[in-house]
């Protein structure tokens, strides 16, 4: 769906944000970490606006900027990355500006693996559970979402779509973060906004589907559901209204029965939240355009704190960056 540089004290947990870098001329939207094999350091990715793919290989203190060749318009709203050489990127935008990149060599050659020039087709996210297999979420082709999919890391596909419950009229999904859609253990969640916001769930690898709609913010195209993620059966939903980034009523929902029930968070965050991770065990944390807020019990309550602007989160192993305007990118030191 189209979307119209501080230390800071985390005091919830007595951690804090360290921001690794920022005053670089784009908005970044999609971050990655992995630990990189045999150090205890982390490899770190990053996209965004007007081209831009960073890349840290000792945790962040250098960074590394890559180029797609004829790609310096496009808007990365995702990076999937797994090590210092393999990762995909997604552009978002109408018809062929969204594209699903991949590097094996660091980011020294890029190949195109997908696009599409049908009517409707935008890429909003890419999640990914191995470095062969991912999923990649469009805004409704012909009525209905569409979903793409890689088994090999090479080739992608269009899920069956015929078990896919129609999209509302004026339904979306968001690339505001790249973390619309999930793999939760096999199973798949995307989220959506406009008239409602709904969770579809697949359990069968995108054979078929179910929905189920959301309490959180909705009914116009600036709201509903942004970011999903999930530990366990506990998984964890948050949006709300990005034009109204102050506004906290009804901008995260939580579901402890791995999505078969949901019920609108007791707590609720700061405001309108982007992305959502989960830390470790019931613990998730969500950003937004005013700050970050940690729960502790599966997404039940909600705790604001700090003010600092990101768009997104990636977690791994408790290692947790977050990425947003102006090029910054921050460490989430738990120290």
């Amino acid at each position: 769906m189209r979307l119209a540089c501080i230390a800071l004290l985390f005091a919830v947990t007595s951690s804090w944000w360290s921001v690794q870098t920022s005053g670089i001329d784009t908005n970044l939207r999609g971050v990655s970490v992995k630990g990189a094999d045999g150090t205890r350091r982390h490899v770190i990715w990053a996209s965004g606006s007007n081209g831009v793919i960073l890349r840290s290989l000792d945790d962040g203190q250098r960074w590394k900027r890559l180029t797609i060749p004829s790609a310096g318009s496009l808007d990365f709203r995702d990076v999937e990355a797994f090590d210092a050489d393999t990762a995909y990127v997604m552009s978002s935008g109408d018809g062929d500006q969204s594209r699903i990149y991949k590097t094996s060599d660091g980011g020294n050659s890029w190949k195109l693996q997908y696009s599409d020039k049908r009517p409707g087709f935008f890429l909003d996210s890419l999640a990914c559970d191995s470095k062969v297999h991912c999923v990649a979420l469009s805004d409704p082709v012909a009525g209905k979402f569409l979903v793409l999919a890689t088994d090999d890391g090479e080739q992608w596909r269009e899920l069956p779509r015929d078990k896919m419950p129609p999209a509302l009229a004026s339904e979306g999904a968001f690339a505001a973060s790249g973390t619309a859609i999930a793999i939760c253990d096999g199973t798949l969640f995307f989220g959506t906004g406009g008239p409602a916001g709904r969770v579809f769930q697949s359990a069968d690898q995108g054979r078929s589907w179910t929905v189920t709609e959301l309490p959180l913010a909705s009914s116009n195209a600036s709201s509903g559901i942004f970011s999903l993620a999930c530990h366990g059966e506990n998984v964890v939903a948050v949006g709300g209204d990005y034009k109204r980034p102050n506004d906290a009523t009804r901008s995260a929902a939580y579901s402890h029965d791995f999505g078969r029930t949901w019920h609108l968070a007791e707590t609720q965050p700061g405001g309108y939240r982007s992305a959502v991770a989960a830390l470790s065990g019931t613990n998730f944390v969500a950003v937004g355009p005013d700050g970050t807020d940690l729960s502790r019990d599966g997404g039940i309550h909600w705790q604001h704190a700090d003010s600092a602007a990101f768009n997104t989160i990636a977690v791994d192993e408790g290692e947790a960056w977050a990425a947003g305007p102006s090029g910054t990118i921050a460490r989430f030191n738990s120290r």
